[in-house]
Order: structure tokens, then sequence, then C-alpha cells
């Protein structure tokens, strides 16, 4: 069977972190897909205005204001999501947070606890909220989940301090999550999608660390080279499952 993205057509797919970057690059490329995206952030007028510069395409962009870091609000805004857009059947887990500090002298216990919040346990409880919904409407769905190069190994650096361990994270939970669902005998799949350093991210500039001019921007990725590798594995067959896709930039030796 030759890949296609035709059976996703219509359907409804969450992205979270949508505003900006790769969040929004990948629910550009769902739209022209035609699929409606409901796109989570708490800017959520970017996403209104992104929507805008789409309404001639095949599907169509919804923003939803969501806090990540509110568990209520999350399982809300799934409830919400089902109720006015139809039941999920795609979720990528893209939101995730970079925080300038360290883990030794000067280390900032709460920028470690907000990015396990968010690069963690907002992508735990929202692929919590999309399976249910999925098993409730006998939906082989598909959850992928935007991992980093810095799940597999730390790169390096001093300051990434939590934030590969977050990603560790996610890695093995994807592993976990896709164990589970076979146990469970669901075919809803799973993929883990970790690029290297990408240039026109929000995630960096949010934590003041700016790549920009730098002599990193010129060997880095495109948001839509992360966009791609979603499609890749959203249009494998229904038989095939895409587990892990690692992108790193020609001449990276991140």
């Amino acid at each position: 069977m030759a890949p296609s993205m035709e059976r996703w057509s219509g359907k409804v797919a969450v992205v979270t972190g949508a505003s900006a970057g790769i969040g929004a690059s990948i629910a550009e490329l769902l739209v022209e897909n035609g699929i409606k995206v409901v796109g989570f952030a708490r800017r959520v007028e970017l996403i209104t205005a992104h929507a805008e510069k789409l309404k001639n395409k095949k599907g169509s962009l919804h923003g939803m204001k969501v806090d990540l870091t509110k568990t209520q609000e999350i399982i809300d805004a799934f409830k919400k999501v089902e109720e006015e857009y139809g039941p999920v059947s795609i979720l990528v887990n893209n939101a995730g947070v970079f925080e300038q500090t360290t883990l030794c002298d000067g280390g900032d216990i709460e920028k470690w606890k907000k990015t396990f919040e968010i690069n963690v346990i907002a992508l735990c409880i929202a692929t919590k909220e999309a399976v249910a919904i999925m098993k409730k409407h006998k939906i082989n769905g598909h959850i992928i989940h935007i991992n980093s190069v810095a799940g597999h190994r730390p790169v390096n650096f001093v300051g990434e301090n939590v934030y590969p361990a977050s990603k560790y994270a996610v890695t093995s939970l994807t592993e976990s999550l896709r164990y589970e669902l076979l146990k469970t005998g669901t075919k809803i799949k799973v993929t883990s999608i970790s690029p290297g350093l990408v240039r026109s991210t929000e995630i960096f500039k949010a934590a003041g660390a700016e790549i920009k001019g730098t002599e990193v921007e010129g060997i880095a990725l495109n948001p839509e080279d992360v966009s791609y590798a979603v499609i890749y594995a959203l249009s494998s067959p229904p038989h095939v499952q895409v587990h892990e896709v690692t992108l790193k930039p020609i001449g990276s030796d991140i």
C-alpha cells in the first residue's frame, strides 16, 4: 500500500503549542492535507491570524486558549474539541519549553519544575485524554510526540540542565505507551520525532536564547522539516508503525 494521507481527510487533529514555530508549521501542513486542526496555545490570537491565512485550504484551523500547566484546562479543552469539532483522530504533542538555568550553582528549581510540567506531564495528560476519545469512538488514531535528539543523548553544554532528562522521559513514554496500547488491543499508533536544532522556533526565544545570527543558525533544521516528518509518519499504511524518526541537519555534530 502506497503512503497516503487520504484516510485522515476531514478528521480532527489536536496540535499543542500551535501558535508559532514547529507547531504552527505542523498545523498548516495538516490543514493543507484536509484535516480539521485545533491548535492549543496561550497566545490563541496567533492561531486565529494563521487560520485566516489558511481559510482557502482543504482543511481548517481553529484556535483554543489552553494553559498546559493547568491540568483541568487540558481536560476541558479535549472535551470541548470533541463537542464542537468531533472526536480526535490525531494528537501532536508539540508544546515544549527550554529554560535557561543550571543544575548546580544558581540552578532555578522552579524552572526545572516548569520544564517537566510542560514537556512531560502535559504531554501525558493530553495523550490520556486523546486516547480515551479514540477508544470511545473506536478510532485507530495516531499520537505523535515531538521529541528531541537530546532525548537520546545530552548535547553537552552548560545550561541544558533538566531539558535532556525531560526529553529522555518522552523517549521512554513513547515505548511505554506503545506497549500499553498493544496490550489493550488497540491499533492506535504512537511516533516519536526527534529533531536536532531547529531555526525559527519559539522555544529558545522564550528562554531568552536566540540562535538567529549565530554560527549554529546556518546548520539548523527548518520547522517545515519536522512537519514533513509528521506527514511521513501519518501517511504510513495502517499496518506500519513509524516508531522513531530522528532528524539532524547536515554539518551538525549534535
